[in-house]
């Protein structure tokens, strides 16, 4: 966890003691800081406290059952976790005035980018902020997390406003809603896109990763918010049901939608046609995005930017100009023949299966698939990521994605359970290039998993690697532009 300086002092119960600073990694700390020795699944917080104060922390906050004798005042709670998130809100003090949220096993980001850039076709001074780091209008930062753990998020919360933003679009992964990272955040909505199989080597059962996403809902946004539903999503009930305990004003949005209704949705060959209904008006809008989960995060994010205040007519204008997020469902290359390259991040059975269907009705040729999984993560889906593949997709390639520590060969063959007529090739730009010397007058091919990462995890070292660079180049070589 970072170390970050606030705008002014935060004082513990009793009010004696000046609090310069929060973090809960005792490397960190500095005289005047308040150390949170925080329960770990690897590391107990508690066993450090004794350097921390060696450091010159000023006060600790410490689990209710913990055994502490401290010369410093020590705050002991139930949950500590949430304890931080909401000291640190009250250190830095400072967020956007609107803040929207969005949830889902799939969509976080696209939505979240869709709705910075409606924002900011209103007029907004808009971000987002998540996998791809912090966007606004001046520029992109990196943060190392979807996210962040809660003293640098709340940091980032009042640097932004400080900037003059006041329109923040931002992502809730299960890990930080399971960890209290957002509570303390001032939600006036938020929204939720699907959940399906995904971060089973972290949460202890499919049950207990919805439970960390109703959070959102139920704990995080304060009574009254504005809750975006997926009406389309299997787990629709469960969400509007924890919305309705809670007293949100419920915009569902799909096609069994009644806040946006879609009626229809007819492809174009660089996006699509949709025919929605809001409030009895009917509206038409050219989305230049390509498949079906794009329409249904595309509603999301005009949910949300309804929700929020934003004209329904303006914003389902501002829907025809989206450019959506790098490397979710991009295309990345044109060939001359008319075959073309798209780059999605999917990575989970679901996520495959949805970023083939949605291309598709857009494939004239034969469908192709680059696709591997992760080491180190959730081995149970890689065999069921193969047979997604086998039921879509014509042509499939399984490569290497983030090996990890574990054996890439052995990962390729988990996967190639689910598939075995396909073709086997480990080294990823290879794989790129070896499928789009295969492609044919109107094919497409999906490369798949890793979307905007800019590197490989093998072993221990991130090698440099890109899907984007790795199409160019192999573009290149055909003779094609990307």
């Amino acid at each position: 966890m970072a170390a970050l300086m606030g705008s002014g002092p935060a004082l513990p119960e009793g009010g004696a003691t000046e609090i310069l600073g929060l973090t809960a990694d005792s490397r960190a700390v500095r005289p005047g800081y308040l150390f949170a020795a925080l329960p770990g699944t690897k590391l107990d917080g508690t066993k450090f406290i004794a350097q921390a104060i060696e450091k010159g922390a000023a006060a600790l906050l410490v689990p209710l059952d913990a055994a502490v004798a401290a010369n410093v005042p020590v705050i002991a709670d139930r949950n500590p976790r949430r304890r931080l998130a909401l000291m640190a809100a009250a250190f830095f003090g400072d967020q956007p005035r609107t803040v929207a949220a969005v949830t889902g096993t799939n969509g976080k980001t696209s939505i979240a980018t869709f709705l910075r850039e409606i924002w900011a076709a209103l007029g907004e001074e808009a971000a987002s902020l998540g996998t791809l780091g912090v966007t606004s209008a001046k520029g992109e930062r990196s943060l190392g997390y979807t996210t962040p753990d809660p003293v640098a998020l709340q940091a980032e919360l009042a640097a932004l406003a400080k900037e003059g933003v006041t329109h923040l679009a931002m992502e809730a992964s299960s890990h930080g809603l399971a960890q209290y990272r957002l509570d303390g955040v001032k939600l006036r909505a938020a929204g939720f896109t699907n959940i399906t199989r995904d971060h089973m080597d972290y949460h202890t059962s499919f049950d207990d990763y919805l439970y960390a996403k109703l959070r959102l809902f139920g704990e995080v946004m304060g009574p009254g918010g504005i809750a975006v539903l997926n009406a389309d999503s299997a787990q629709y009930a469960e969400f509007e049901a924890v919305c309705w305990a809670r007293g949100h004003r419920i915009i569902s949005v799909g096609r069994k939608g009644k806040g946006i209704f879609l009626a229809a949705a007819r492809p174009t060959p660089r996006g699509q046609t949709l025919e929605l209904v809001h409030e009895g008006k009917n509206y038409a809008v050219n989305l230049p995005l390509v498949g079906g989960f794009q329409a249904s995060n595309a509603l999301v994010a005009a949910g949300l930017a309804i929700g929020c205040g934003g004209a329904a007519e303006k914003v389902f204008a501002a829907l025809e100009k989206l450019t959506g997020a790098k490397g979710r469902m991009e295309e990345a290359a044109h060939l001359p023949n008319g075959a073309s390259v798209y780059i999605d991040y999917a990575h989970t059975p679901d996520a495959l299966e949805n970023a083939l269907e949605a291309i598709r009705p857009h494939t004239a040729g034969r469908l192709s698939i680059v696709f591997g999984c992760g080491g180190d993560r959730d081995a149970g889906k890689r065999p069921l990521m193969g047979a997604a593949a086998a039921k879509l997709a014509d042509i499939i390639y399984v490569t290497d994605d983030n090996p990890r520590s574990e054996a890439a060969d052995a990962i390729r063959a988990a996967v190639l359970k689910g598939c075995p007529g396909a073709i086997e090739i480990g080294d990823r730009a290879a794989a790129i290039e070896t499928a789009m010397r295969a492609l044919q007058p109107g094919d497409v091919l999906v490369v798949a998993g890793k979307g905007h990462e800019t590197g490989q995890i093998v072993g221990d070292k991130v090698l440099p690697f890109s899907d984007h660079e790795a199409i160019r180049e192999a573009a290149k070589k055909i003779g094609g532009a990307a």
